[in-house]
């Protein structure tokens, strides 16, 4: 046990030096020039390197910690599911350009620590859905995520048990099916990154047998992670009622965005360390400007006017996202986005 909580705490150490570099000088609030203009001055390829480094060091703590009995083999699991959620999301700012320094460390890290070993799709393909497909169209038809929500039943007129089931899909029979084909469409044709998604549970064995294969990749990889990405797909925006408006990105951003935890800093906190890292909580801010790392991410947010929604919760509670979703899906008369904006 000792070697692996070793791990995990030497992970976590490692990865400070990418925060801590971005961290120098950074103001409490300020506009998105000035940030920019400091994260210019602040880029570079090493840090990133370490910080990725650092996930996957944790990851192989948390495969020697699953071999102490069946409570810590379930933390295990857990553990590796926010970890690989990190390297999504972390993966998610190389596909802007803004994990590292040039475009071909932001490609090659993002390739290696996460695309590959996750079986995701290629950066360039990945760049194109999110980047050039999602952004512009945010909320609207033909946005791709808003696609995904509507194929998990997401609709008009939804029961309330659908929905609630709509809710935690990755954990239903139907929500497993779907993670497994879209892991086989995603590696169809790539032998390459095939290999490299199956040396990561031989690894698992290696450090932790087949405890370390189960707990430690098969549950976090197709189970857990992905209910973890849904989550913060679907707190991302006010999908079935945004405000479409007119302006500045920040002004249209604010009618679509929501902003989770505006006044729990202990749950804002844990969702930022867990489900919604890297700057996700603050996704309005990103939306704003996508181009800004997530280091600068709150400070930008500071700066900004509140957007249109901002909920205490995922699913308990009338202010909460869910009930939002529910109340927009099952009125009298659904606001459906428009085609075009």
């Amino acid at each position: 046990m000792l070697a692996a909580l070793s791990l995990i705490t030497a992970g976590i150490l490692l990865r400070q030096a990418d925060r801590t570099h971005f961290a120098h000088q950074a103001p409490h609030t300020a506009p998105a020039t000035e940030l920019l203009a400091l994260q210019r001055a602040r880029a570079n390829n090493l840090t990133p390197a370490l910080l990725l480094a650092g996930q996957w060091i944790q990851i192989t703590g948390w495969w020697l910690l699953a071999t102490n009995g069946p409570v810590l083999a379930t933390a295990a699991a857990v553990g590796i599911a926010v970890q690989l959620r990190h390297l999504q999301e972390i993966s998610h700012h190389a596909i802007h350009g803004v994990l590292a320094r040039t475009r071909r460390a932001n490609r090659l890290l993002a390739e290696t620590f996460a695309h590959h070993p996750l079986g995701l799709v290629p950066v360039e393909l990945r760049h194109q859905r999110h980047v050039r497909d999602h952004h512009p169209a945010a909320t609207l038809t033909g946005d791709p995520n808003l696609t995904d929500l509507h194929q998990a039943g997401l609709r008009p007129g939804i029961t309330p048990a659908r929905f609630a089931l709509a809710l935690i899909r990755p954990l239903t029979p139907a929500g497993v099916a779907a993670t497994l084909a879209t892991l086989a469409q995603d590696l169809r044709g790539h032998h390459g990154r095939l290999a490299t998604l199956l040396a990561v549970p031989a690894a698992a064995y290696l450090a932790a047998g087949w405890t370390g294969v189960i707990a430690g990749w098969l549950v976090p990889r197709l189970l857990l992670y992905p209910l973890l990405a849904w989550w913060s797909l679907i707190v991302e925006h006010t999908w079935f009622d945004p405000e479409h408006r007119t302006g500045t990105q920040a002004h249209i951003e604010a009618g679509r965005c929501l902003r989770l935890y505006p006044r729990n800093r202990i749950l804002a906190a844990v969702a930022a360390a867990t489900w919604l890292p890297y700057g996700d909580l603050h996704h309005y801010a990103h939306s704003a400007h996508s181009g800004l790392r997530w280091n600068y991410l709150p400070a930008l947010e500071r700066h900004l006017p509140a957007p249109h929604f901002t909920p205490d919760g995922l699913a308990l509670g009338p202010n909460t996202v869910a009930t939002r979703h529910h109340q927009a899906l099952t009125a009298p008369t659904t606001r459906q986005a428009p085609a075009e904006r």
